[in-house]
């Protein structure tokens, strides 16, 4: 089908960069969150962000302009999905939530609109039958930040379509992305679980007392020619995330070698998750 109108549920990070991606590649395209206050920080600061992409000539000023044409804002979302044909939802990695808004959608959007989720650790079998229309539902995985990363996962489950498959493909095209088919769900899906496999090792490298994680940060981007390494980009994806995965695959597979790893656990814990929250393995507070 041809896409036209994108709609985003969630205005964080990922949220708020996937709807810029979108109105950049030309689609119209909402940004739904039930916060108007967030909605007005995420205005202000997506604003702010193109008139530096212009200053610095990543963005010409043409496109910056028609991209700023092509957002909206909105806390309804009864109002904005009837016009949908694409949804990304981007909203906290709670499954209730999760299925909550997916009901929601089954409910108030076209019967031919796709439903994606951005999920990174829950797969969309377990929120598409929610919407009473399975096929037209898949995970759209993109990574943080979402203006620069190239790659989007695009997953399926065993009831998903060939044509919201290729659909979802086309757009992720589109984007200017490197879209990623993954035949059936797993947990982490493909990037993560390569970066986890490196990152579980950092973290038994530094529990037992190798090397510390700065250097072993160092030792990525020195050596292996990383751009950062596991411990930073623990901070920048969220350790929440990386937590969260680890969960879930232990989750299905029952495996103790699969529960995230003690030192993870703690800080998740403690809620330092990285950057999000002005700390994790850094310290990030003062830090604009």
């Amino acid at each position: 089908m041809d896409i036209e109108n994108l709609l985003v549920i969630g205005s964080g990070a990922m949220g708020s960069q996937i709807g810029l991606v979108g109105a950049l590649a030309g689609y119209d395209t909402t940004i739904q969150d039930v916060s108007g206050t967030a909605l007005d920080k995420v205005r202000a600061g997506l604003r702010d962000r193109m008139e530096r992409n212009v200053e610095k000539n990543r963005t010409p000023r043409e496109e910056a302009d028609a991209a700023w044409q092509r957002i909206r804002f909105s806390t309804d979302l009864s109002a904005v999905a009837p016009r949908a044909d694409l949804v990304i939802e981007a909203a906290t990695e709670n499954l209730d939530t999760k299925r909550m808004i997916f009901a929601d959608l089954g409910r108030l959007t076209r019967s031919e609109a796709i439903l994606a989720t951005n999920s990174s650790s829950i797969g969309s079998s377990q929120v598409a039958a929610a919407t009473g229309r399975p096929d037209k539902v898949c995970n759209m995985h993109f990574f943080n930040p979402a203006l620069v990363m190239k790659c989007v996962e695009v997953v399926r489950h065993a009831a998903t379509s060939q044509d919201t498959i290729d659909t979802v493909l086309e757009v992720a095209r589109a984007m200017g992305k490197s879209p990623v088919l993954i035949n059936r769900e797993i947990p982490g899906f493909v990037a993560n679980r390569l970066m986890g496999a490196i990152r579980d090792e950092a973290l038994r490298l530094r529990a037992d007392g190798i090397a510390s994680f700065e250097d072993i940060d160092t030792a990525a981007r020195s050596a292996l020619g990383h751009p950062m390494g596991p411990f930073e980009l623990m901070d920048l994806v969220g350790l929440d995330v990386s937590y969260q995965i680890r969960q879930s695959t232990f989750d299905e597979t029952g495996d103790p070698a699969d529960l995230p790893h003690p030192d993870l656990a703690a800080m998740y814990e403690r809620g330092d998750f990285g950057r999000k929250t002005g700390k994790g393995w850094y310290d990030y507070s003062g830090k604009a």
